[in-house]
């Protein structure tokens, strides 16, 4: 872990706390109408960082979550979040992290390294994917179209705004929350769409 990387891991409490003190709406959408996606979720799927193909048709019956990742952002420290939440709910959620460089340069190493750093500095053993491009554009990542494009998920056009934001799909493949990087993976909001 660099210099800069254990500083943003030291104030990662201090960002989150000044989250609570200026709650936004858009840090937390729900699917209340319970809209089914148009595109079917199952046909979508991702390189993982070993390069193997990870097909989602496998994720069928599973809830899962999918979230923006970096390595060198003052949220990166939701890492440990994200691996105690996927050790004390394995049995129920799939956890799938896309490493971006999207947002101020803040992943810049390759896909090992980024494994590395992970493993190493929190211990995670979710599935992380290639980096890819999470933000509206061109070239983004297909996944991230469909969560980001209410015309393909029925509802939702929240792209990521910064890095740890997290979509939530249900067992039916049902897009049914979005939070932001101010919602921790282990707040009661966030444990409560779980363990819906």
């Amino acid at each position: 872990m660099t210099v800069k990387q254990s500083l943003l891991k030291w104030i990662y409490p201090i960002t989150m706390q000044i989250g609570k003190w200026m709650p936004d709406k858009k840090n937390y959408l729900v699917n209340l109408q319970q809209v089914i996606p148009p595109v079917d979720f199952y046909t979508l799927h991702a390189i993982q960082s070993d390069g193997s193909v990870f097909n989602f048709s496998s994720l069928h019956g599973e809830k899962v979550l999918l979230v923006n990742t970096a390595s060198n952002c003052g949220f990166t420290a939701q890492y440990n979040a994200l691996q105690k939440l996927y050790e004390t709910y394995k049995d129920r959620l799939i956890i799938l992290a896309f490493p971006s460089n999207d947002f101020k340069n803040q992943e810049p190493d390759t896909d090992a390294n980024i494994k590395n750093f992970c493993s190493l500095n929190y211990g995670v053993q979710f599935q992380l994917m290639q980096k890819s491009v999470v933000v509206k554009s061109q070239v983004q990542h297909p996944v991230f179209q469909w969560l980001s494009d209410a015309n393909r998920n029925g509802w939702n056009n929240q792209a990521p705004v910064w890095n740890f934001n997290k979509y939530l799909v249900n067992e039916a493949g049902m897009l049914t929350h979005y939070f932001s990087s101010f919602v921790s993976p282990l707040s009661p909001k966030f444990l409560a769409a779980i363990k819906q």
